[in-house]
């Protein structure tokens, strides 16, 4: 591993754990604006708006403080880093969407804890997409004894599902189905429940987990960047964890 010292400009306390644990574990780490730090540890996600980093700053104002050279860390950085910087996008790295993804699916019942005056336990519930967080949400829910049932576009993760011992949900099958859940977790980017289906759905819990809405309705509880807001201590270790092996591996 080269020489480096990280510049963590964050704003999140996942951010901050990162930076401290990074430091703890011999990473130098500079809180100033100095010529010779290499690499940029942006928030994950790392913009709030086009060019507008979470902390309110632009990233163009702060790279013309910073060398040429830097190295710029963060999460969702396609179109917005300039052509002649290196950067690497945690939210691309297949380890650490694994372990978001099972942050993010403990969080989320978190949430429904939060929600509801129910046990999980013999609750009927869907879980909408069979990704990441879709597998890891809908085991841990087996786990609490609540009948899961799982819808999804592709017949292979459909069959995939119900060899988990869950229920596999074709699209057709779901207008008029979907009464008989009381809690909708959505996984899935992309529309897969319109309005006119999750109408129907009066009295149920409901989820939204991805990136893109998939559940219509004006009753739907956003829930995106969970672990940043719930767990932001693993969150950060799980940062520091990602950068620390890509780093030992000199891939960046």
């Amino acid at each position: 591993m080269e020489q480096l010292l990280l510049y963590p400009v964050g704003c999140t306390q996942a951010c901050h754990e990162a930076a401290r644990i990074l430091a703890a574990r011999g990473i130098p780490v500079t809180d100033h604006v100095t010529p010779e730090a290499t690499h940029l540890l942006m928030d994950v996600p790392s913009f709030s708006s086009p060019g507008i980093l979470k902390s309110g700053k632009t990233l163009r104002s702060l790279l013309e403080l910073l060398p040429p050279q830097i190295i710029l860390i963060g999460g969702n950085l396609d179109g917005q880093i300039p052509d002649e910087y290196q950067s690497l996008d945690l939210l691309k790295d297949e380890g650490y969407l694994y372990e978001n993804a099972a942050l993010t699916a403990a969080c989320a019942l978190r949430v429904t804890a939060e929600k509801t005056a129910f046990s999980l336990r013999g609750t009927n519930v869907l879980v909408v997409g069979w990704g990441r967080i879709g597998k890891h949400l809908a085991r841990l829910l087996q786990g609490c004894g609540a009948i899961v049932s799982v819808l999804s576009r592709s017949e292979a993760h459909l069959a995939e599902a119900a060899s988990f011992g869950l229920r596999p949900l074709h699209r057709e099958d779901l207008d008029g189905a979907i009464g008989n859940f009381r809690i909708l977790y959505n996984t899935a980017p992309g529309m897969m429940i319109p309005e006119a289906v999750s109408a129907q759905c009066r009295n149920c819990l409901k989820i939204e987990l991805a990136s893109l809405p998939g559940i219509a309705g004006d009753d739907v509880i956003p829930a995106r960047g969970l672990p940043g807001i719930y767990v932001p201590e693993s969150s950060g270790k799980l940062i520091a964890d990602t950068l620390l092996h890509r780093l030992q591996e000199e891939r960046i």
